[in-house]
């Protein structure tokens, strides 16, 4: 564990879902396979098409409509649409495969469970701070087991943007009640969570795996407050008087 700024006043803590509280990696690669597969099985023409292919239309929208990378769904949504109207499929086809496929996505997207280790830890900082979850991702918190943990989860979405911009960050803290000094929020990102957080002036704690390995030194010079390995520290470090 490295201390580069001595947290304080913590009411509130706030944490990223994807790499923090799991392993993203292969839940999202099991929701891309079973969506190829379902595009495969009821839309013939998109056989040759892998997720690559899918991959490039989403750029290619996200290159016409940047707004589109502040809200994961709908970025999903408008590239099954927009490409199975490339494979010829009418109006009417695309858009009722665009929604049974990001259904299909979705369910496998959130078909697991947070380990039992982290949902006890998350109970024990429960009994002292306020818990919330801040994630630019999608996944359904309440399927995953963090629904008695969390007392809601930001997404990004319908105006709102993604970390590292701030709306997330004083949205939150403005439910909570909060000042946003007083919001620590925890995530496995540098940029999205660390500078995010304190571009909006919240605390922050950056869950590093290699932490003790290297020195970082972000050009923004926005530190984290605590840099750690495993989340387990969190409770020694913030429970105890």
């Amino acid at each position: 564990m490295r201390c580069y700024l001595r947290p304080q006043d913590i009411q509130g803590i706030s944490f990223d879902l994807d790499d923090t509280l799991y392993d993203n990696q292969p839940y999202i690669a099991k929701a891309e396979a079973e969506l190829i597969q379902f595009l495969h099985r009821e839309f013939p023409r998109a056989l040759p098409w892998q997720t690559q292919d899918w991959r490039s239309i989403k750029l290619e929208l996200l290159q016409q409509n940047p707004q589109l990378s502040h809200d994961t769904t709908a970025a999903r949504l408008a590239t099954l649409q927009y490409g199975l109207a490339r494979l010829g499929y009418s109006a009417a086809e695309a858009q009722r495969g665009a929604h049974a496929g990001l259904a299909c996505f979705r369910f496998h997207r959130s078909d697991f469970q947070v380990s039992a280790e982290i949902v006890a830890l998350l109970h024990h900082l429960r009994q002292r701070f306020r818990l919330i979850g801040i994630t630019n991702g999608n996944v359904d918190h309440q399927r995953i087991g963090l629904g008695d943990v969390f007392e809601f989860v930001l997404h990004p979405g319908q105006g709102v943007q993604m970390k590292p911009a701030r709306d997330m960050f004083e949205l939150a803290c403005a439910r909570l009640h909060l000042p946003l000094g007083q919001l620590l929020h925890v995530g496995d990102s540098l940029h999205a969570d660390v500078r995010g957080a304190r571009l909006a002036g919240c605390q922050s704690v950056w869950l590093n795996p290699g932490a003790g390995r290297s020195a970082i030194a972000p050009s923004s010079g926005l530190l984290p407050h605590l840099e750690i390995a495993t989340l387990e520290p969190l409770l020694a470090l913030l429970c105890t008087e």
